[in-house]
């Protein structure tokens, strides 16, 4: 039986599971008339530590760790490397479920490419790789930058014929080549890592024939200018591009993926280009932001450009029965002056308001006859000079007339929300309920009392100050 170090892990994160034979024995009785299959499910839920120690409770258990259909190698490098051999020598399991290895140490690459061979060997379907070879790093999701020496994936991974939900992260770089066939991927996750060549992703995606959900998440550490999304059987794409340092080159994303149902996009938005319109798109969540520390600077280089590209995205998108648009914290969005195409799906859409952008909002209103939800948040740690809303022109279509829910969280009562949420109430004819979230020293009473004087056009909304 393989034993583990008890050394204390560097990662507190996961729960430690004690188990005792002396302890609940009755609730262990319980476990234990319970069928091996069952048991192996169960313990495969476990990091392969904690299901490596239930060996101790009974005869029963003391082998059953070894058929559960998973291993789960979570920030096992303290442990001896002869340990892990042994651990992955006695796991009998005919076909693996999950591989999950987290390494955040220095060794030879050789030692896990022989465990990563060993999860392809055993028909492996959902890998998990989180890996740093470097002792003094380790990722804590404030934005630090890996710069120590990358993990080059052995050759076998590229032809991995059972993998079905994969993800990447940390120290790996990517170099497929051109034989790279992942027939059965249809989930894949690619976080921070790195990439060999400019059309590394391009060779991975050729490889992918029926890939349907993919998430990006990247910062400007990867060197990459421009990514080429080309997966024609894309339904869900995530793309977050984070951005460390100032005056980075602009990057390209082109995406051609026409069967796309659901797209995220939160990051600094630069060039983003759909080589064709997404005509199946039903969920669309854009939030946008930039290098806060480098406000100023930020300013003076890209907002002249930025409405443009802000618009240019949304008429992709024009197809969406959901979209939330917000531009994150910060002040410098002014999301320019090109009206987007017309929203005629358009039911519910959730907006970020901050001084720059009303005018955006504005403009999807006049553009979404079929609204029936709108929701309303002020992005906070703004300053409040210059807001203005303008009013929309009156006379019919200018508002959807099936709007029926108004939802505004952080109202403060400041001249142009009072004015935004007047207009509301005065156009939306099919209004049935206005819930109003106060921020700040007012009492719902009194705003209560001041948005119940105004005229309303629905004799029957309800409105709801909280």
């Amino acid at each position: 039986m393989a034993k583990w170090s008890t050394q204390q892990s560097k990662s507190s994160k996961r729960k430690k599971v004690e188990l005792s034979p002396n302890k609940d024995t009755a609730a262990v009785d319980r476990l234990s008339n319970l069928p091996d299959s069952i048991l192996c499910h169960i313990l495969s839920f476990l990091p392969t530590q904690n299901s490596v120690a239930t060996s101790v409770l009974s005869s029963r258990w003391k082998r059953l760790w070894t058929h559960v259909p998973a291993l789960d190698l979570y920030d096992v490098g303290r442990q001896p490397i002869p340990v892990l051999y042994r651990i992955l020598l006695l796991n009998k399991a005919p076909s693996l479920r999950n591989f999950n290895l987290e390494w955040y140490y220095d060794c030879d690459s050789l030692h896990l490419n022989t465990w990563i061979d060993a999860a392809i060997e055993r028909n492996v379907e959902n890998l998990h790789l989180e890996i740093f070879l470097d002792d003094d790093y380790y990722p804590n999701g404030e934005g630090d930058v890996y710069s120590g020496e990358l993990y080059e994936l052995p050759v076998s991974f590229y032809a991995c014929k059972t993998v079905v939900v994969l993800h990447l992260s940390g120290g790996i770089e990517l170099d497929p080549p051109p034989s790279c066939q992942l027939p059965c991927l249809k989930k894949l996750c690619l976080l921070d890592v790195f990439y060999c060549y400019e059309d590394s992703l391009s060779r991975l995606f050729n490889g992918c024939p029926v890939l349907e959900d993919l998430k990006v998440i990247r910062n400007n550490s990867d060197g990459m200018v421009y990514f080429n999304i080309s997966v024609p059987t894309l339904k869900c794409l995530l793309i977050e591009f984070n951005t460390y340092q100032p005056r980075v080159p602009d990057y390209t994303l082109e995406i051609h993926a026409p069967g796309l149902k659901n797209f995220k996009f939160r990051g600094d938005l630069r060039n983003v280009v759909f080589v064709e319109k997404l005509a199946n798109v039903v969920e669309a969540n854009v939030k946008i932001y930039a290098v806060e520390c480098y406000e100023k600077d930020w300013v003076e280089h890209y907002e002249f450009y930025y409405g443009d590209r802000v618009f240019k995205l949304l008429r992709a998108l024009n197809n969406a029965k959901f979209l939330s648009l917000s531009p994150g914290d910060i002040e410098c969005l002014g999301f320019g002056s090109i009206y987007p195409s017309r929203f005629q799906n358009l039911v519910r859409l959730k907006f970020g308001v901050n001084k720059s952008n009303w005018h955006v909002l504005q403009a999807l209103l006049l553009v979404a006859p079929n609204l029936e939800v709108l929701d309303v948040h002020k992005c906070y740690h703004i300053s409040e000079d210059k807001l203005c809303w303008t009013e929309l022109p009156d006379g019919p279509g200018y508002l959807s007339s099936r709007l029926s829910a108004f939802n505004f969280d952080g109202y403060k009562g400041l001249e142009h929300e009072v004015e935004f949420v007047k207009y509301i109430l005065k156009e939306a004819r099919g209004l049935q309920t206005m819930t109003i979230k106060v921020s700040g020293r007012q009492s719902r009473e009194s705003v209560l009392e001041k948005l119940s004087m105004f005229p309303r056009d629905s004799k029957t909304c309800l409105i709801t100050v909280e």
